[in-house]
């Protein structure tokens, strides 16, 4: 089983490319669980088509643990793709990491953390205890950093990359940068500047995804693109992602760059 994770800074397409990687990698056959750990909880609507699915921590609150099913809390999505949704706390009370942690937990016991491949959707903002849990309890072994190339991204990338730095060393996390992967946002120079990032911090980026309107049209029409526009162009990216994704056996341990670094590194590709 192929155990990968998804960090970025929030608003940069985690949710977007996961869904279409799930999707494309449920198109080739194999069986995919895909878990967002967002408290927006909105990483696997559109394989579901716009359904806020059920979320594991308000199920928790109502309900208690002990009382849910699988099936309250693993739905069906295109191809197949088992969706949960982890939730968070109500907004202003309790801290938004408990509810990746108490979702594993639950489907631990449920034993439904399993298949061909699970894709941990997960919020890089802050890599506090509870969003680094996927890395930090070995659930992630393989982490991929979806960033643009505007500074704030650029720099939450480099933060996720000194967690993993950090927890690699853990004999239980054992987890390792996988790639970065460039969602772009048509910045002149993007290209080079997400590869020399990668290159920095002892990387590759594997995979650049152009701006698209078809992502935007699909995400209306509730559907990933794969589902909505499979002979597009975009699609093929997606495609071209999951195969790069699930063959991948080139991981690396990240060096991540100093503040100061990450601003006179920026500066060389901007134009000022």
């Amino acid at each position: 089983m192929k155990q990968i994770a998804l960090y970025g800074k929030g608003g940069i397409g985690k949710s977007t490319t996961a869904a279409n990687l799930s999707a494309a990698l449920a198109e080739d056959g194999l069986d995919i669980l895909q878990i967002g750990c967002d408290p927006k909880h909105d990483s696997t609507r559109m394989l579901v088509h716009g359904t806020w699915i059920p979320t594991v921590l308000d199920l928790i609150r109502e309900r208690g643990d002990t009382n849910i099913t699988v099936e309250d809390v693993v739905y069906r999505g295109f191809g197949g793709v088992r969706c949960v949704e982890a939730g968070g706390p109500e907004p202003g009370i309790g801290c938004a990491g408990r509810g990746i942690i108490a979702t594993f937990q639950l489907l631990e016991r449920l034993d439904a953390l399993k298949g061909d491949v699970i894709v941990y959707d997960v919020l890089g903002d802050v890599v506090c205890g509870g969003f680094a849990m996927p890395m930090r309890e070995g659930y992630a072994r393989e982490i991929y950093l979806v960033t643009s190339g505007e500074l704030m991204s650029i720099y939450a990338a480099n933060n996720i990359a000194r967690a993993i730095a950090r927890l690699s060393r853990r004999a239980r996390s054992r987890c390792s940068l996988g790639g970065v992967i460039c969602n772009a946002k048509n910045i002149e120079g993007e290209r080079e500047l997400v590869e020399e990032f990668a290159r920095r911090i002892n990387s590759r980026m594997i995979a650049y995804i152009p701006r698209s309107r078809i992502v935007q049209v699909a995400e209306l029409q509730k559907q990933t693109v794969i589902e909505y526009a499979p002979e597009s162009e975009q699609a093929g990216v997606y495609r071209d992602l999951a195969r790069l994704v699930y063959g991948n056996d080139m991981t690396s341990i990240p060096t991540p760059m100093e503040m100061d670094e990450i601003e006179s590194f920026a500066l060389e590709f901007v134009q000022v």
